[in-house]
């Protein structure tokens, strides 16, 4: 049987399809959670038409996206960026066999660079805002409307900051 373009194609398509499959029901769980906690799931007409009269004071605010299942709090004498490092990108870069990230990353470098992001010294600030904003491979682009300017601008500076020899 002939192997060819055609045959890596169609895996490698699969894969990614899988990849974005995944990552959409991951997606749709967390809203539905997100709704669930809100109480808009549950909520009867009137009173949705209720809270809508009585303006916006009175809604609770929208939760952040957050990529982790855990609520992440920023301690005192944590680098700058750590937090929300932890909140949006661990999730994947994080150290652990079950981070696709860090497993993609320790197969792209093949030892010759660290897989965790937080031990590369390498990064520059605006290599790291532009694969965030436009992805990579089974990465996707996180919309600004995902991850803000601000925790895009801490992240970044957490992954290029100084460390101690």
């Amino acid at each position: 049987m002939r192997r060819g373009k055609h045959a890596r194609g169609t895996y490698a398509s699969g894969r990614r399809a899988a990849a974005w499959s995944s990552l959409a029901v991951a997606l749709l769980i967390r809203a539905a959670l997100a709704a669930d906690v809100q109480g808009s799931a549950t909520a009867s007409p009137a009173a949705s038409a209720a809270a809508s009269a009585a303006g916006p004071s009175s809604r609770p605010p929208t939760p952040e996206i957050s990529w982790t299942w855990t609520t992440v709090v920023e301690r005192p004498g944590d680098p700058q960026g750590w937090a929300q490092f932890e909140r949006d990108c661990a999730v994947c870069h994080g150290s652990g066999p079950a981070k696709p990230g860090t497993r993609a990353l320790r197969a792209k470098y093949r030892g010759k660079l660290p897989a965790l992001l937080e031990e590369r010294t390498d990064l520059t600030r605006a290599y790291v805002k532009y694969i965030v904003r436009h992805g990579v491979t089974v990465m996707p682009p996180f919309r600004k409307t995902e991850l803000s300017d601000r925790d895009l601008e801490a992240i970044a500076t957490y992954l290029t900051r100084k460390r101690g020899s």
